[in-house]
Order: C-alpha cells, then sequence, then structure tokens
C-alpha cells in the first residue's frame, strides 16, 4: 500500500485528458490495451483543412504518422475489432507489428513514453474514450497520473501479455486462434532474418547500328 498522485477522469473528459492529452503527445512509445476496438475518431489536426471544415479523422491513421515518424505503438486488443477499424488497420501497412490481439485482454490502459499513465473503464471507442455527444457515449471512470512505481509495473503486465509470457498457463490457448508466444517467435525470427537481396537489374539491350 502506498500513497500515489493521481487524476480522477469522467465521461467525456476522456478525450481531452486521455486521447488528446495523452496519446496524441506521445511521442517515444505508445503502450495501449483495451477490450474492445472501433475505429475512434477526433478532429483532424490544427493547420490543416480538414480541421477548418470542422472534420474528423480516424485516430488510428494519425497514429500510423507518428509510427512512421518512431514512435513505438503496442496496441493490444481482444476480439474481432469493427470494420472500419480494419479497413483503416488494412490500409496502413506500418501498423501491421503494431497490433497484437489476446482473448483475454479486459484492461484498458494508456502509457505513453514511460510518464503518462490512465486506467479506467473506457475503451479505444467513440463512446468510450472519443467525443460522443451527450446520450450518446458510456459513463466512464478513471485516473491518470505519472507515478513512476505504477508506470513500471502496469507496463511490466503490459509487456509480459504482449511477448506471450501468460500463453502458456492459459486455459483458452486452444481456443485461441494465434497465441501471442507464437506471434512474438515469428517477430524474432522476422527480426533475425537477413534482408532480401534485391535483384540485379537486368542489361538493356543495345540495338546494332
Amino acid at each position: 500500500m502506498r500513497t500515489l498522485r493521481a487524476e480522477l477522469v469522467r465521461d467525456e473528459e476522456h478525450a481531452s485528458k486521455v486521447v488528446h492529452a495523452i496519446v496524441l503527445e506521445a511521442k517515444r512509445s505508445l503502450f495501449l490495451a483495451t477490450a474492445n476496438a472501433k475505429d475512434l475518431r477526433v478532429p483532424a489536426p490544427v493547420g490543416t483543412r480538414a480541421r477548418a471544415a470542422g472534420r474528423f479523422v480516424s485516430l488510428v491513421e494519425l497514429l500510423a504518422d507518428k509510427v512512421r515518424a518512431g514512435l513505438e505503438l503496442r496496441f493490444l486488443h481482444s476480439g474481432l475489432p469493427s470494420r472500419p477499424f480494419r479497413a483503416v488497420l488494412a490500409a496502413h501497412p506500418v501498423l501491421a507489428s503494431c497490433v497484437r490481439a489476446c482473448p483475454r485482454v479486459h484492461l484498458k490502459m494508456v502509457a505513453a513514453d514511460g510518464a503518462k499513465l490512465y486506467l479506467g473503464s473506457a475503451n479505444f471507442t467513440g463512446a468510450g474514450l472519443g467525443e460522443k455527444s451527450d446520450g450518446r457515449r458510456n459513463f466512464e471512470l478513471g485516473i491518470v497520473t505519472t507515478d513512476d512505481v505504477l508506470l513500471d509495473t502496469t507496463q511490466e503486465r503490459f509487456d509480459r501479455i504482449w511477448r506471450g509470457l501468460e500463453c502458456a498457463s492459459c486455459k483458452l490457448r486452444r481456443e485461441c486462434p494465434k497465441p501471442l508466444d507464437r506471434v512474438e517467435s515469428d517477430a524474432r525470427e522476422k527480426r533475425r532474418a537477413p534482408p532480401a537481396k534485391k535483384a540485379a537489374p537486368k542489361p538493356r539491350a543495345v540495338r546494332k547500328p
């Protein structure tokens, strides 16, 4: 038992205090766990035509841009994401190795840069973390903290699940379509494999005079 400083986050505050202040501000690393994953949409970035027109864009697309810029993204979810989420994911191959599924995942967690942490009830959906209007969003509660001990503990737990270290003892392993220890093993093999050699260009035919 220990004392920590934390801020309570309620209902619509999840959009500003979690999505905008934590997810979109992440620069080096972002660990995100959710039971339910949908194509959560947010206001377009400031300075864009879409923002001027009041349009919303996919948060997954913005995360893809951040991954291309060097962000380490780990996105854990349970079950089958929504069809729009899967469509956006397929359109951004850079995210292929950033998303893993585990039927046991029910925690809702966001950890950014090892410095900011959200723990609560909200899923990665418009009605949970997003900006659904009053009467269309869920009742959610959570906390935001910068406590280093809690950050270390939760990220360690997340990492064990991500790397499949809980798979061996899981009673759902036989029903699991792709246990995470196999995913991690495949990822290690891919990292160790030498880069494929590019085929030498074929010599151009020279016409005889």
